[in-house]
């Protein structure tokens, strides 16, 4: 899953990783990998990527809804988009 989020008030870099490193450490809290993966160089925007593997796609959908949900209810951050890609193994 990769979220694309709008940061609210701030204007440098170093602002922009005190909003984004306490997401990224509560996101981890859901056994998920998650990195920023992108629009790095620009302060109020970001791109964040959550991966999340299980044998069962109904778990992965749960952990996923989890993951969104926390990223949505963040009131300094407006979530623009999340894209989600499932694989299996069948692909």
């Amino acid at each position: 899953m990769e979220f694309d989020i709008l940061l609210g008030d701030v204007h440098s870099l170093k602002q922009k990783r005190s909003v984004v490193r306490p997401l990224v450490a509560e996101l981890r809290r859901l056994d998920v990998s998650v990195a920023e993966v992108g629009d790095h160089d620009l302060h109020r925007r970001a791109r964040i990527g959550v991966a999340v593997t299980s044998g069962d796609a109904a778990q992965v959908t749960r952990v996923l809804d989890a993951a969104e949900r926390l990223v949505a209810e963040r009131p300094e951050i407006d979530l623009l988009s999340a894209r989600r890609r499932i694989a299996s193994s069948d692909d």
